[in-house]
């Protein structure tokens, strides 16, 4: 009989596990990934900014009586087609999930880098989960900077691994948050703000940066949902309503496209179809096909009911709530914490998929769509344009290797490599 391990000896057997000098790594591209995963042609850079935006509601100290306002700090991480002649790699010092524990990420970026020059490139605005931080997709970050994108990621305040507070602040700040740092990002000056195209801009969030997302690009919230007693108190949530003056004001011409990953708030009642019907921005969803936390069935029903657009659904069959978005789990989070009632690492991994793969599939498809919408590079419509479930797809090549008139197989993927996912559209007005 197999003796049951105590926690210290689970943590021994762990430790014991992970090598003394441990890289966590977040820009690895498999041998398997598929094409548009692999980094581009440009050197990156990356610097850490702060930006504070005066005259928010203060929703941690709002009460019946009383309705505060603040300047609400935000950090956020840019990462930019550097000079060339950059010298790739660097490191960055972020939080795990309990909040405490501080770990080293190895990365391409090369810190305050000098910006390239001569061009400016579109913008892509990433926001993380509840909670989450800056570098929870950096790898995303990273990879479509080298691809000529400024890239931007978002701490949100009350909402990261550290500061994490009432999600009514989350509920109501997401999508604030993500035009204000357009904003900020439009209004640098110096050989940064230079190549910041903010006219042209992506959004990509995840889980409740994906629900802020959805907020932004057009979906307003349902009635019943601003009345929550759990969400934002005194009904400050009716500034998203659907219909509303307000919810029209934050919708932003700049954005071009939005990808919405594991997107929350379609299985509590946030958007109705009318509501998601708002939504008229190009659109990709990604998600885990036992997702139990957005619930998988629920954002099918975001997929369903986005009738304004067109838009795609990319499923991780069998992938829970972590597909796509989040980094390799460090290799610290595979230890215990006091803090929390699970091990770190659950909150970065999937139990059938690996993570590093998913990331790949990610940085594949969100180069596909960005391009296309954000850069008018037609060529990549073929990517998105795929027999919906991968494993029907017909490898068809002739004797050279060359793709023939029945090749079926998805755009990009090598032979048997597509495995395990679906990818499906609609068409405004579907």
């Amino acid at each position: 009989m197999r003796p049951t391990l105590t926690a210290l000896g689970l943590a021994a057997s762990l430790a014991a596990a992970i090598p003394a000098q441990a890289e966590n790594r977040i820009d690895l591209i498999r041998p398997d990934a598929p094409v548009l995963a692999a980094h581009g042609d440009l050197p990156v850079g990356v610097q850490t900014l702060g930006f504070v935006h005066a005259g928010q509601n203060d929703i941690l100290n709002t009460t019946e009586g009383s309705e505060p306002i603040y300047d609400r700090p935000l950090t956020v991480e840019v990462w930019y087609p550097a000079a060339d002649g950059t010298e790739p790699g660097g490191t960055y010092r972020a939080f795990l999930r309990d909040g405490k524990t501080e770990v080293t990420l190895i990365g391409r970026a090369a810190r305050d880098a000098a910006p390239a020059s001569g061009a400016a490139y579109p913008l892509v605005v990433i926001s993380h989960g509840y909670p989450g931080n800056r570098f929870l997709m950096s790898h995303l970050g990273e990879n479509l900077a080298s691809k000529g994108y400024v890239t931007v990621s978002i701490d949100h305040t009350d909402s990261t691994y550290n500061d994490q507070a009432a999600f009514g602040s989350t509920l109501l700040n997401r999508p604030i948050d993500q035009r204000f740092v357009i904003d900020q990002m439009a209004a640098l000056d110096g050989p940064l703000g230079d190549i910041v195209d903010a006219d042209t801009t992506g959004v990509i969030g995840y889980s409740m940066g994906g629900y802020g997302a959805l907020v932004f690009g057009g979906a307003g919230v349902t009635q019943a949902s601003t009345e929550y007693p759990w969400g934002t108190p005194n009904g400050l949530l009716a500034r998203h309503l659907a219909g509303s003056d307000s919810h029209k004001a934050l919708i932003d011409p700049r954005v071009k496209a939005v990808i919405a990953i594991g997107p929350w708030g379609r299985n509590t009642g946030f958007w109705d179809d009318a509501g998601l019907a708002g939504f008229e921005k190009p659109l990709m969803l990604m998600a885990g096909g036992a997702d139990d936390v957005s619930i998988y069935p629920a954002i099918r029903e975001i997929f369903a009911g986005a009738t304004g657009t067109t838009r795609h659904l990319l499923t991780f069959e069998a992938a829970n709530h972590n597909a796509a978005a989040p980094m390799p789990a460090p290799a610290e989070s595979w230890l215990p914490v006091d803090t929390l009632d699970f091990v770190p690492f659950e909150h970065y991994a999937d139990a059938v998929w690996d993570t590093n793969r998913m990331n790949n599939i990610a940085q594949h498809f969100a180069t596909a769509f960005m391009d296309l919408h954000l850069k008018s590079n037609a060529d990549k419509a073929a990517y998105l344009y795929l027999v919906p479930r991968a494993a029907d797809g017909v490898v068809a090549l002739d004797d050279a290797g060359q793709e023939t008139a029945d090749h079926t197989y998805w755009r990009g993927f090598a032979p048997r490599t597509a495995q395990g996912l679906t990818f499906e559209t609609l068409n405004a007005g579907e």
